[in-house]
């Protein structure tokens, strides 16, 4: 009998191109926005969408703190319509990133979500900063 792994027959190779370049078009992890930013080559707005009592204790350098429940036209009227924004919030057990993602895709603003949060963050050596 098959494990638990190989049970469920694996997609065919071109369902799984599909569904994992589609991955890659709502989000992006730790890992390439450091290096973004590391490199000069940060072509996004980062958003912190965590209270501003979280932020304050520790974020991503170069991020910006946006509470998802304040995102709305007039807070994001400081941006150009293409401005691609990529929104983060305390780990992979927090969804307050997709709620920021669902308000921004509404607002017709593109949007990634970086997987990992603050904890994936940390996990890959990357520090904090504190206000």
């Amino acid at each position: 009998m098959p494990s638990a792994v190989a049970r469920p027959k694996a997609a065919c190779s071109q369902a799984a191109l599909d569904h994992f370049t589609s991955l890659l078009t709502f989000e992006t992890d730790c890992w390439d926005v450091n290096h973004a930013i590391s490199n000069g080559r940060k072509d996004f707005v980062l958003l912190d969408v965590r209270a501003e009592v979280l932020f304050d204790k520790g974020h991503l350098c170069d991020s910006e703190n946006l509470p998802h429940h304040k995102i709305n036209e007039e807070t994001l009227s400081a941006y150009p319509d293409g401005s691609l924004f990529v929104v983060y919030c305390a780990g992979p057990h927090c969804n307050g990133a997709d709620k920021a993602a669902v308000k921004l895709a509404t607002l017709g603003r593109p949007v990634k979500k970086m997987i990992g949060g603050v904890t994936g963050w940390l996990d890959e050596g990357f520090k904090l900063e504190a206000r």
